[in-house]
């Protein structure tokens, strides 16, 4: 009666018997945890465990079921919505009890519509799992546009649910050991660039107004537009995430945080149409509303393939602001720039105390890339006088190599960019590479060690001095991952 009482959300007799009926078909499927270990069998430096998986989480769970348990059916085919919104919602009357609960999706193919997740909970996809996104609009409910943006981004109005969606959550994972989740992108691309669309295309993952959330171990691929998206949320891991989408699609961004607070994205690869990592906080008037910044933000061990766009971009909805973000080891391929500031006249909000170091980049058309005349509005309106502040930007320790332009560097008129640094810095040129090679306007700030010479804004330090990096950890950073277990029914 003890699990009764602490139960979480549960009013009435009726419900319950239903958490003791759900208790007692989960009891067979109970997942040994960290505390907990099962049989081990050692090869050299790598630990198996026979009969269960072996994965990572910052919450290992006390009781799961399968999809399969919920009338789930992995053909392709048969639309599997009602059944993965049926096993979270049953499962999320358990709460945190025991650590809370695990969704297993099995080997298949998994077509379905949009689903919530709840908290307390992870979605668990096995290797051979692919989550498949269905192509009826039906299936997808439409939504109120982001506070701080104020519409949608493809179109006035609403935008379509995302394919795996949480609100007001609190310690939920999504992870498996590289299962797929395919968004099936292409009629949507279609649309889009038809301007056929009545609203904004759904995005794979997004999370809003959470905290506590794990997004790791998993492949995604032709997202509908952006990939994840975690907005008005905190205490975020993005781990071990690869990305694939044509790199012609149209708005494929990659990890887009966006108004979050003490996020790490680490040891991911995307290939994308977009930019490879976007981070935001809102756009114009909308965003300068509702005040909310992208801060205390890692991203390391990153590799991006993306022709068109940034591996990182700051921006260019960043009217809420943002500040506090360390990049570091990351690889760029065949990409467009490698680090981009995108803002403009209207968005207000502000961009600082930005750390870049270790940036390896292979064939670029420029190393850096800062705008500030990027005109793109919600509506009419925006602000002429809400002038963004961009300050305390650092790059250091980066080569590059067959790059067309070293850098375009566009602050305001009038309002200058300020405090760049750039050190020991290498950059190989192409052989067609154009003139000039650096390009500033508007623009303030200092180099080091830099090869080519950087243009008279940003003038050689006596001494050599390095740009900033911090030397503090975030708090995200000390977040520890568990190894946890999970023997399916069927193995």
């Amino acid at each position: 009666m003890e699990l009764l009482k602490n139960t979480r959300n549960l009013h009435g007799m009726n419900q319950k018997l239903v958490l003791i009926i759900i208790l007692a078909f989960l009891s067979t499927n109970k997942v040994n945890g960290r505390s907990t270990t099962p049989l081990h069998h050692h090869h050299g430096h790598h630990k198996h465990i026979k009969g269960y998986f072996e994965y990572s989480a910052i919450t290992c769970r006390a009781y799961t079921a399968s999809i399969t348990d919920f009338g789930g059916v992995g053909d392709g085919v048969t639309s599997n919505t009602k059944a993965f919104q049926t096993a979270i919602d049953h499962l999320g009357q358990l709460g945190s009890v025991g650590g809370g609960s695990l969704l297993y999706v099995p080997p298949g193919r998994w077509l379905t519509g949009s689903f919530n997740l709840t908290s307390h909970f992870t979605l668990f996809l096995h290797q051979d799992a692919v989550l498949l996104a269905t192509q009826d609009e039906n299936e997808w409910t439409v939504i109120e546009p982001l506070p701080s943006y104020g519409r949608g981004r493809d179109a006035d109005g609403g935008r379509y649910i995302s394919l795996i969606f949480g609100t007001n959550l609190t310690d939920v994972i999504i992870t498996g050991n590289n299962g797929t989740i395919n968004g099936q992108g292409s009629p949507w691309w279609v649309k889009y660039r038809a301007g056929q669309l009545k609203y904004t295309r759904p995005y794979l993952i997004e999370l809003m107004y959470s905290d506590g959330i794990q997004i790791s171990n998993l492949t995604l691929i032709d997202s509908p537009s952006w990939n994840v998206h975690p907005i008005y949320s905190s205490n975020i891991i993005i781990q071990g995430i690869t990305i694939l989408a044509p790199v012609r699609s149209p708005n494929t961004d990659g990890i887009n945080p966006d108004s979050c607070t003490n996020t790490r994205i680490e040891d991911c690869y995307i290939v994308s149409g977009d930019d490879c990592v976007a981070v935001k906080s809102g756009w114009d008037e909308y965003g300068i509303a509702y005040g909310m910044p992208t801060q205390q933000l890692v991203i390391r061990r990153l590799t991006c393939i993306s022709p068109t766009s940034a591996v990182i971009a700051l921006g260019s909805e960043m009217s809420g602001g943002i500040q506090d973000v360390r990049a570091e080891d990351i690889v760029a391929i065949n990409s467009e720039s490698g680090v981009r500031i995108k803002t403009g006249v209207g968005r207000g909000g502000f961009v600082k105390d930005v750390y870049v170091k270790g940036f390896t980049m292979h064939t670029m058309k420029w190393a850096f890339w800062m705008t500030g005349n990027y005109g793109s509005h919600p509506d009419d309106k925006w602000d002429p006088n809400a002038i963004p502040v961009i300050q305390n930007i650092n790059y250091r320790d980066m080569v590059a190599e067959n790059v067309t332009m070293a850098a375009k560097l566009e602050g305001i008129a009038g309002d200058p960019f300020t405090g760049i640094c750039i050190s020991n810095v290498t950059i190989g040129m192409s052989q067609f590479a154009k003139k000039p090679i650096w390009n500033c306007t508007d623009v303030q700030g200092v180099s080091s060690d830099v090869t080519p010479q950087p243009c008279a804004a940003l003038p050689p330090v006596e001494g050599g001095k390095a740009c900033d990096f911090p030397e503090e950890k975030l708090p995200i950073e000390d977040v520890k991952v568990h190894m946890c277990y999970y023997k399916p029914k069927y193995m």
